[in-house]
């Protein structure tokens, strides 16, 4: 199977995917790793290689990932792993 490298049109389709089906990880990332206490409006504008670009209470802010991403799949670990990371209990 191919890998597809995060283009302008991939990361448009893991935005939309993102913002209709996923939205409450959407405001778990502005609260976790943006530092927002209490999000009100969250939507990912943007992803690449680097970053997620996401809108929250109508600001930008942008969260690094630990690695760069080198597809398609590597995004979605990576946002599922992040995601697990967040739900860890803390102690």
């Amino acid at each position: 199977m191919p890998t597809e490298s995060i283009t302008k049109k991939i990361s448009h389709r893991i935005c939309k995917h993102m913002n209709k089906d996923h939205s409450n990880a959407l405001f778990a990332y502005a609260s976790h790793y943006g530092g927002v206490e209490d999000p009100k409006k969250v939507v990912m504008e943007a992803i690449s290689s680097t970053t997620m670009r996401l809108k929250v209470n109508e600001e930008v802010i942008h969260i690094p990932f630990d690695h760069e991403l080198i597809d398609s799949e590597d995004a979605h670990r990576t946002l599922v792993s992040m995601l697990k990371e967040i739900s860890k209990p803390s102690g």
